[in-house]
């Protein structure tokens, strides 16, 4: 007589797709909610899919929850920062596979549109700052990421992950907008206008350069210790309405070479006009969500220069680079941690940063 095996149940096959994941909805001005979403999926032969591991909430999304940010509709998912693991590649893609784990970058990038031949990825013809805002974001279990090969980054065996959430937004923001754009130079005198996260990370960035000193301006004492930490040589604390007159006090009456806002208020712009000297630079990193002004009347026979940007993330290799031989740290800015369960927690945590001391938050997927 011969036995047959009794059946067993199986696992569904290992091809077999999720159909749904938790993922954070924008749903309108001051509205949002950790909802069950439908997996993202490949849309054109140079997508990625990527299992998102660890990430973080941007001062941009709070601007987005405002309203600030028309260009995201309600129904989105938040977020543009991360590192996570390739989970699926289109056709097309040719620098990564599956299993590979990778640093999102805020900003998708074609490499081939005229902006991108320039080097300004934020304005590249099929990308820019997409992720969270014109396209499914990252702050959810999986997301869609356009132009993978040039739009990820491979995270090198060893390298710490909090550490390079880090580089997908803050870090080149401080550095590109603030530092490269302000013109920082050895034995320079530079002004941080925000002890914010950015403000920081054009703090740890512009030591590359050895200013001889770095102001940083904050209405929170808190905020300044932290900057005292980060290599301010010097702190201020603006909430008397005195700051121009401390910062001039500090530098002889001359004012500094490069100001950095990092806000993205009126009073802060307006601040970096009072103490900018002749021949320097304001370099606008924050984020202006009403008009401001520029007081031409005093500035037109100063030979300032005013610069704009938006983060192209095209130095982020440097940065990679720089954070592996331990050049600058910016895993010092993360302060918080929380589950993906807990991102409307993390959200009231980082919103009210001068009552929760938060800087930076990790959302683990």
């Amino acid at each position: 007589m011969v036995t047959l095996p009794i059946p067993t149940p199986t696992s569904p096959p290992a091809t077999a797709k999720r159909k749904t994941m938790k993922a954070l909805v924008y749903l309108g001005p001051g509205k949002k909610a950790l909802q069950e979403c439908p997996m993202p999926e490949l849309r054109a032969t140079t997508d990625a899919i990527v299992r998102v591991v660890k990430t973080t909430i941007c001062g941009s999304d709070l601007h987005i929850l405002k309203g600030d940010v028309p260009t995201c509709v309600p129904g989105r998912i938040l977020g543009h920062e991360g590192v996570g693991t390739v989970q699926e590649i289109g056709t097309g893609v040719t620098q990564f596979k599956v299993g590979d784990r990778v640093v999102i970058s805020c900003i998708s990038s074609c490499g081939k549109c005229e902006n991108c031949r320039k080097g300004m990825y934020s304005h590249c013809s099929t990308g820019g700052w997409i992720l969270g805002n014109e396209i499914d974001g990252t702050q959810a279990e999986y997301v869609r990421i356009p132009h993978a090969d040039t739009s990820l980054y491979a995270i090198p065996a060893g390298a710490d992950e909090e550490a390079l959430v880090m580089l997908s937004d803050i870090l080149p923001t401080g550095f590109e907008c603030g530092v490269l754009n302000g013109k920082v130079q050895p034995g320079a005198t530079v002004a941080i206008v925000g002890a914010g996260p950015v403000g920081l990370a054009a703090l740890l960035t512009a030591q590359f350069y050895s200013p001889a000193q770095i102001i940083s301006i904050d209405l929170d004492d808190s905020r300044l210790a932290v900057a005292k930490r980060f290599g301010a040589t010097d702190t201020i604390n603006s909430s008397d309405g005195n700051a121009a007159a401390k910062l001039m006090a500090l530098t002889g009456d001359r004012g500094v070479d490069t100001a950095i806002e990092a806000v993205g208020v009126p009073d802060t712009f307006l601040l970096c006009q009072d103490i900018v000297a002749a021949g320097g630079t304001i370099a606008n990193i924050g984020v202006h969500g009403v008009k401001v002004d520029l007081h031409l009347e005093r500035l037109w026979s100063q030979n300032i220069t005013l610069t704009t940007r938006l983060v192209d993330t095209a130095a982020t290799p440097m940065l990679l680079k720089a954070v592996q031989a331990k050049k600058v740290d910016p895993s010092q800015l993360v302060t918080h941690h929380f589950s993906l369960a807990q991102v409307e927690d993390a959200y009231d945590t980082f919103g009210h940063a001068a009552k929760t001391q938060a800087l930076k938050v990790i959302i683990e997927a």
